[in-house]
């Protein structure tokens, strides 16, 4: 027999999208239930495999209260080299990376809310640290501990305002009343099946990248073979559930975040202490040149900002030969200290590029050879800059580049095997901008609501590096603010 268990609202789903709305819906005064598919040891999905979350803040005076402990030096340093990215920027960068397809209404509640949801966070216990002097991340801050630390926090604030947790309990249907609001959860947990009755259901379950068959159904041929950039348990079942009642999908299904990777990286990551989902990422391809098989560059490599084009490489990848690519590098790229993240790469050294394309196994050294050359003689003068966009580019080649081109002429060369990483889907649902869920009827599911990767409709075929995680902790703080004043009112 089935145990019943009764709450006002059950969060499905642990990342930071589904802390954030249990907790805002604990602060509302709701009794709240979160159901964790991971066992307890290998909880937070995704989100504790991350680094930080991109707000919008004016300058050093914003982060200054996200941060302990700042010496005097380390305030000079910050007061150097941080500018602030403003609300404007940030929705331009939206825009900008989604070709215009972001859904303007929720873009503008992200890049609106953003700063007050950190700080909101940050008296909740979260804790930021300075990555300002990494050259090949904008970033000026991310989470203390990594997204690991980031998560046990969120687990500590929600346990401390008496909500539960239910490890192992994979949610499988949805319940609803015969005028069809959503009354609970039948889920699968540890014991059996549990039904969960609650007034309110807030679906924060991730998206479908760990489904192979849903990977290959909506992102087409080979999507189905790619490397996880993430955690093997988000299988699009919540999606699923939440379609079989009449949820509208919306945004691009048909791309999602996908990165380079070590060709060598294992098929998924499980979170863990000093652990994220960077170890295996090869993100320092914006001062390399990136070949394929054939020895042909594919892609401007230093296109802007690692964050604004990392998301879309790992396809522009899958699409080479055997979906594979190799990342060059001159040994001025050792001298500026930019190959970055790469200790425990797989990786070739030559005293000349011909030497490392037989080492990399390129198919057609000849052509590596005339790519090389020809790409040297583009490279225009100019003051290399690790930090910035520095406008250093190679020009008559195809494709150009527009930034970070330095000459391959000083060996030792270097060269690193890199594959497609997927991390999440762009497709999702349907909500209203409170975050419930909208019906195929275009009207609103009564008692449903949904945030972090199920949450459709912001970003389209790329997305800057940390708006996933700040849309998660943006929304789903609405979400269970609004769940709270719907189960109290």
């Amino acid at each position: 027999m089935d145990q019943d268990i009764r709450t006002q609202v059950v969060v499905v789903g642990a990342g930071n999208a589904g802390l954030s709305a249990a907790v805002a819906a604990r602060q509302g005064g709701a009794d709240v239930i979160v159901l964790e598919k991971a066992p307890k040891q290998y909880r937070g999905g995704n989100s504790a495999l991350t680094v930080h979350m991109l707000f919008a803040y004016d300058g050093v005076e914003d982060l200054k209260p996200l941060l302990a402990d700042l010496s005097p030096e380390t305030l000079k340093r910050m007061n150097e080299r941080i500018y602030g990215y403003t609300k404007e920027r940030y929705y331009d960068n939206i825009m900008n990376v989604t070709e215009g397809m972001s859904d303007p209404e929720l873009a503008s509640i992200l890049v609106n809310q953003s700063y007050e949801t950190v700080q909101w966070m940050r008296g909740l216990g979260h804790l930021w640290a300075l990555t300002f002097d990494n050259p090949i991340s904008a970033n000026a801050v991310s989470f203390d501990g990594g997204g690991y630390g980031m998560s046990n926090r969120w687990f500590a604030a929600f346990e401390k305002l008496g909500g539960t947790v239910h490890y192992d309990t994979q949610a499988v249907d949805l319940f609803q009343d015969d005028q069809g609001k959503v009354t609970g959860v039948r889920a699968l947990g540890p014991n059996g099946f549990v039904n969960v009755h609650a007034n309110v259901v807030i679906m924060a379950a991730g998206s479908f990248e760990s489904n192979a068959e849903m990977r290959a159904r909506y992102l087409g041929p080979l999507w189905d073979t790619v490397k996880l950039r993430g955690t093997p348990f988000n299988t699009g079942e919540g999606l699923q559930m939440a379609m079989n009642i009449g949820a509208l999908p919306n945004g691009s299904w048909s791309s999602c975040h996908s990165s380079p990777q070590d060709a060598n990286r294992p098929a998924f990551d499980y979170p863990g202490e000093n652990k994220t989902g960077d170890f295996w990422s090869r993100y320092s391809y914006p001062y390399s040149v990136m070949v394929n098989l054939n020895g042909k560059r594919f892609v401007d490599e230093g296109e802007t900002w690692r964050g604004l084009t990392y998301a879309k490489m790992g396809r522009a990848i899958l699409a080479q030969p055997r979906g594979q690519a190799f990342q060059i590098f001159d040994s001025k790229h050792r001298d500026l200290n930019v190959i970055r993240g790469y200790g425990k790469a797989e990786g070739f050294k030559s005293n000349t590029l011909e030497g490392l394309a037989e080492k990399l196994d390129i198919q057609d050294v000849p052509s590596f050879m005339l790519t090389m050359r020809g790409y040297n003689d583009a490279v225009q003068p100019g003051e290399f800059d690790a930090f910035s966009p520095d406008g250093v580019s190679a020009l008559g080649i195809e494709p150009p580049r527009k930034n970070w081109a330095l000459k391959f002429d000083a060996p030792p060369y270097e060269g690193f095997p890199v594959v497609c990483g997927m991390t999440f889907c762009y497709g999702g649902l349907k909500t209203s901008n409170t975050c419930q869920v909208t019906h195929t009827m275009d009207r609103p599911i009564p008692g449903l609501y949904a945030v972090g990767e199920m949450l459709g409709g912001l970003w389209h075929w790329n997305y800057p590096s940390g708006g996933g995680m700040m849309a998660g902790a943006v929304f789903g703080r609405i979400a269970g603010t609004e769940a709270a004043k719907e189960v109290l009112g």
